[in-house]
């Protein structure tokens, strides 16, 4: 009896060491030996459900591609400068109300004419 549970264990422990080094191979990038962050996804628009571009990074270049469920395809090449984050500058907060945002979004004026627009567009005759 204790023979077979020590053969069970023994083999128990030879199945969870291969499979933790293979789990450790499988993690491992291929072709990548101290390369980290070579590679980065710079930006990405969503075109449809299953369509999309994007801009990745590899290396010092900026390539756009596009992707859908089945493929990627190159698209193009851009500057990569061209997508480093611009630095926030400091501006001084809107005031809200007053003549300066007459015709502007943020303007009382503009969203209550929508808001009537929307509602003689929702109701049923």
């Amino acid at each position: 009896m204790i023979e077979i549970v020590l053969r069970i264990g023994f083999s128990l422990l030879i199945v969870f060491g291969l499979m933790w080094g293979l789990a450790k191979v499988v993690r491992r990038p291929l072709g990548a030996k101290g390369q980290a962050g070579s590679l980065a996804v710079l930006n990405r628009q969503q075109l449809t459900r299953g369509a999309a571009v994007a801009v990745v990074q590899v290396a010092d270049r900026a390539l756009i591609v596009g992707v859908t469920d089945h493929q990627v395809s190159l698209l193009g090449e851009t500057d990569l400068p061209a997508f480093e984050k611009p630095v926030a500058e400091h501006r001084d907060p809107v005031p809200l109300g007053g003549e300066r945002l007459e015709g502007s979004v943020l303007s009382p004026r503009t969203w209550s004419a929508t808001m009537d627009f929307l509602r003689e567009r929702t109701t049923r005759h």
